[in-house]
């Protein structure tokens, strides 16, 4: 007669026992999890979504895997997860600066924002606005008075025509009141690699992809966005220090799933990907990489996206941006 209070009382321990906890919080995922980076490998995007993959499978408890759909300025990839089926199990991981400037910049889009829903923030990294090496400039006045006594002769190399990147150029250019050559190129990556070789003049690229570049003296960095100098760049000044426009601009990463999940999934995700970001092998990479951990919730997401739409939309109607 004792035996259904020893089984309650071992259900309730399970329950409670660490061991247990993922399971719970994966309740609902039954099968691979698709990431998908509408970006190149080598960006920042694909370093984030390859530093949690392995936590978040063993949060999952099933097997979580990137796949990299470049194209068409993130819009291939972003279109996979929107006709994806409503389970979950195929995650956009991308900069959602792209989500807020795409819909200006493409008037005929394969699918709508309001196809996806949003599931967290992950990190906010700042730009490093670094020059190449070949140019006499070391510092961030030396930048602004090189482009006013030479209009039109820096290149500056960005991650795609109306990309957050090309964006916070023009609102420089505007600054400077001078006329700087954009040049667009297939991600961050090789646009920074045209920065090393001299190919490129300047760029302002992620600090998760770029900081190396600037630590390494492959470039020479003179200025980065944010609120704070960087702990690897003491001596870079922020553009709030400068009085440069776009100081909040950057790599705003985030996570969308299609618009029909339902809630408890789309919260388990939130969950686990906050608890992944936490974990310290992955926490203290991203510091070393000069990312803040930015894991706010679908509503502060929506409510940044619906922002960042408004202001990205008018700058790019208000110097007629079209995607190339």
């Amino acid at each position: 007669m004792y035996r259904r209070p020893f089984f309650k009382a071992a259900l309730g321990v399970a329950a409670l026992s660490p061991l247990a906890a993922p399971a719970l919080r994966a309740q609902g995922f039954d099968h691979v999890v698709r990431l998908i980076v509408p970006n190149a490998p080598g960006g920042t995007s694909d370093i984030l979504a390859r530093l949690m993959a392995p936590e978040m499978t063993k949060l999952l408890g099933q097997n979580v895997v990137v796949e990299n759909r470049a194209g068409a300025g993130g819009n291939i990839g972003a279109e996979v997860v929107a006709k994806s089926p409503p389970d979950g199990h195929t995650v956009l991981l991308m900069d959602l600066t792209t989500l807020a400037t795409n819909p200006a910049l493409f008037p005929r889009l394969g699918f709508k924002n309001s196809e996806l829903a949003p599931v967290s923030m992950l990190i906010y990294a700042p730009y490093i606005l670094g020059v190449a090496n070949n140019l006499n400039i070391r510092t961030a006045g030396d930048l602004q008075a090189y482009a006013k006594a030479n209009p039109g002769k820096l290149n500056a190399a960005n991650a795609g025509t109306g990309t957050s990147t090309h964006l916070t150029m023009v609102m420089l250019e505007d600054m400077f009141g001078t006329p700087m050559t954009h040049v667009p190129y297939r991600g961050g990556a090789p646009a920074l690699l045209a920065v090393s070789t001299g190919e490129a003049s300047m760029t302002v690229q992620g600090a998760t992809q770029s900081q190396p570049f600037a630590v390494n003296g492959q470039m020479r960095a003179v200025a980065v966005t944010g609120p704070r100098r960087l702990a690897s760049l003491p001596d870079v000044p922020t553009f709030t220090e400068l009085g440069w426009p776009a100081a909040d601009a950057g790599t705003w990463q985030g996570m969308m799933v299609q618009a029909g999940t339902p809630p408890a999934l789309i919260t388990r995700m939130h969950e686990t990907v906050r608890e992944a970001l936490g974990t310290p092998a992955v926490a203290a990479k991203l510091r070393e990489l000069g990312a803040t951990q930015r894991t706010d919730g679908p509503q502060p997401l929506a409510e940044w996206l619906a922002r960042s739409t408004e202001t990205y939309t008018r700058l790019i109607k208000d110097h007629s941006i079209q995607a190339e």
